[in-house]
């Protein structure tokens, strides 16, 4: 990630973010940089990702504000389920001692995934600062986790922003082979059982490709956040009768 330089918007806390047609282009180092500094609150993650934005740094660095152009989404109906995954999930559903659950364990979860790189790099993005910023996101109602387990044991999730019905993925962990992907599949069937369309995925991973994800122009994409986002909120249950729009898709 760059330094902020002079030509970077700077917020003050509470402050407005600027229009998003504003963050640095393709060309730049950094494409998809909006501005640096503001503040992690409820209130100022609500109006980011509403606004299709998202705080992203690294350690010694001020908060980092993103919006990129394209953006990686994945339509759920897209969702590519290799045939490994399917033997996977046909063993995983017909298994008493495993199961999925919907914010359980939000805070291992998220801390889980702080010890996974992201985008190749090393290190963490979720430093504890913003650990305790989704932590009180969750307590909200606006942040949530979804999570496999065997035996008893938290073996892989994912954490995700949701307002309305727009979903926001965040990141994934797994203790166990394919536990992330469960849990992606979970929420694709969720999702789908909501008549949720599009998981926001932020930026571009060979790995989320491979599921389906793809690039979007941004316009695109904000005109389905303001849409989904007016929406009632999703119910964040997960029944077993989800891996049907999964299994039988």
């Amino acid at each position: 990630m760059p330094k902020p330089t002079s030509s970077l918007h700077w917020l003050e806390p509470g402050n407005p973010f600027p229009p998003v047609d504003s963050a640095w282009g393709p060309r730049s180092d950094a494409p998809g940089l909006l501005a640096a500094g503001g503040d992690l609150s409820v209130a100022s993650l609500q109006k980011a990702y509403a606004n299709g934005i998202f705080p992203w740094f690294s350690e010694g660095q001020p908060n980092l504000w993103w919006s990129p152009d394209p953006r990686m989404v994945l339509q759920v109906a897209n969702f590519r389920l290799h045939r490994s995954l399917r033997k996977t999930l046909l063993r995983f559903q017909h298994t008493a001692r495993c199961e999925v659950r919907f914010n359980t364990a939000f805070v291992d979860v998220i801390s889980a995934c702080a010890h996974m790189s992201r985008h190749g790099q090393p290190g963490t993005w979720i430093l504890p600062p913003m650990v305790e910023a989704y932590t009180r996101l969750h307590a909200a109602g606006h942040a949530h986790s979804v999570e496999t387990w065997i035996d008893g044991k938290l073996v892989g999730g994912l954490y995700c922003v949701a307002l309305g019905r727009a979903v926001f993925g965040e990141s994934m962990f797994a203790r166990a082979s394919d536990a992330s992907k469960i849990a992606l599949a979970a929420l694709v069937g969720f999702c789908r059982h909501q008549g949720v369309d599009i998981i926001d995925c932020q930026q571009n991973t060979a790995h989320l490709a491979t599921l389906g994800a793809a690039e979007i122009p941004r316009s695109a994409f904000l005109a389905h956040i303001r849409r989904a986002q007016s929406a009632p909120s999703l119910e964040w249950h997960f029944t077993p009768l989800y891996w049907n729009h999964i299994l039988s898709a």
